[in-house]
């Protein structure tokens, strides 16, 4: 069995099962079969399913770096998923938000995403991420073509979205928003730099 076939039968599986886990985590604590959701249990799942979305779109984000700093092509191959996954459980963040936080009162929730900032950097980044996730199989980005491109490349768009919502939300410990704005910042850089140094070369062959 190639690496290609072992990624495909054997990781990209176990892979999937283990971005599982933090929604089967919700599960038994909010039944009570693991540790619980503590005194204010909405908040706490919000919190959840939003640092999860966080920490993928970081995940899918560092996967192209990984790939040209290792030569390990083999990456790409999870690069969707962890894609998909970021958008599921942003999805289930603002579903949260939306059936248990607010009751499905679509007043105050229109109303929160006009009137509240972190809100509106919240809604924003997930429907790029809706519009990527709907557009992410292999036959919708033939008939896309370059159309395609631009629009996933909004995933960076998310990330800064993502950070500067959740660093608005919080109200004083700003540590982890700084660590995710860091992470960020990293991977972004890393990327100019890349774009940089391709300009600078092509440049010079002219």
């Amino acid at each position: 069995m190639d690496t290609l076939q072992q990624v495909r039968l054997v990781w990209k599986p176990i892979i999937f099962l283990l971005c599982l886990l933090p929604l089967a985590l919700v599960v038994t604590d909010a039944n009570g079969l693991t540790a619980g959701l503590g005194a204010n249990p909405v908040e706490e799942i919000l919190d959840r399913f939003g640092n999860w979305g966080l920490r993928f779109i970081m995940i899918t984000l560092a996967i192209t770096p990984l790939r040209r700093i290792t030569g390990w092509t083999w990456l790409l191959r999870f690069r969707r998923m962890f894609g998909l996954f970021t958008f599921f459980y942003v999805a289930l963040h603002f579903t949260t938000y939306v059936w248990l936080d607010q009751g499905l009162m679509m007043s105050v929730i229109l109303e929160d995403i006009v009137k509240r900032p972190f809100i509106t950097l919240g809604f924003a980044a997930f429907l790029l991420l809706l519009a990527m996730a709907v557009t992410s199989t292999n036959g919708i980005r033939r008939r896309m073509r370059r159309r395609w491109d631009q629009l996933h490349y909004s995933v960076y768009i998310v990330g800064i979205l993502g950070v500067w919502h959740y660093w608005w939300q919080v109200k004083a410990d700003i540590v982890e928003p700084l660590i995710y704005a860091v992470i960020l910042a990293v991977l972004l850089g890393v990327r100019l730099r890349w774009r940089m140094r391709q300009r600078s070369l092509a440049a010079s062959r002219d």
